[in-house]
């Protein structure tokens, strides 16, 4: 059974096969190990029943995507089971592979992605042109992270890619130091 975790967004999110549970949350590093637990309690799952866990990688919340990948990472060490990391752009294109994947940053662009289109950011003068290229855009309706299951139970079959964050821009932290320089 693999449990797939989101913390890149706000709130947690969890999913077992085809169980969803989103929890608002405004400390999510106090709320996942509990919420988690709570989850597979409710569901009938011990931790032992786990064969995998998912984690989203970003694009999203810098120290939420830390948070996860964390988090994922200590629980899959202690039961000895892989860790399958996952981004935004995956879940959207599996649905809509023909689609521009155009997700609001919140800070004035956006993040994007398409079948041909490494992710990256744009600016709204960047992004209309390009997405005139594809019969639709996707990004504007958060996904269904259900739809994360089967594309983390192909990559079990395949060699395990590095678990690492998908950081598409600095840090606020690195932003700052960089202007202060």
């Amino acid at each position: 059974m693999i449990l797939l975790i989101n913390t890149s967004l706000s709130g947690v999110s969890l999913v077992l096969n085809d169980k969803f549970k989103h929890i608002n949350s405004e400390k999510q590093s106090l709320d996942l190990p509990t919420e988690t637990e709570i989850f597979l309690n409710e569901n009938g799952i011990k931790w032992s029943d786990l064969t995998a866990i998912g984690v989203v990688v970003g694009p999203g919340s810098f120290t939420g995507i830390r948070l996860g990948i964390a988090y994922a990472k200590g629980l899959a060490i202690g039961l000895n089971i892989p860790v399958i990391p996952i981004n935004a752009f995956e879940i959207y294109l599996s649905t809509s592979p023909d689609a521009f994947v155009a997700i609001d940053t919140g800070r004035g662009d956006l993040f994007v992605s398409a079948h041909d289109i490494e992710p990256c950011t744009m600016t709204i003068d960047e992004v209309e042109p390009r997405q005139m290229d594809y019969p639709k855009t996707v990004g504007h309706i958060p996904y269904n992270l259900k739809d994360a299951i089967p594309i983390i139970t192909r990559k079990l079959n395949k060699k395990l890619e590095p678990v690492v964050p998908m950081y598409l821009r600095p840090s606020y932290a690195e932003i700052q130091k960089c202007s202060q320089n």
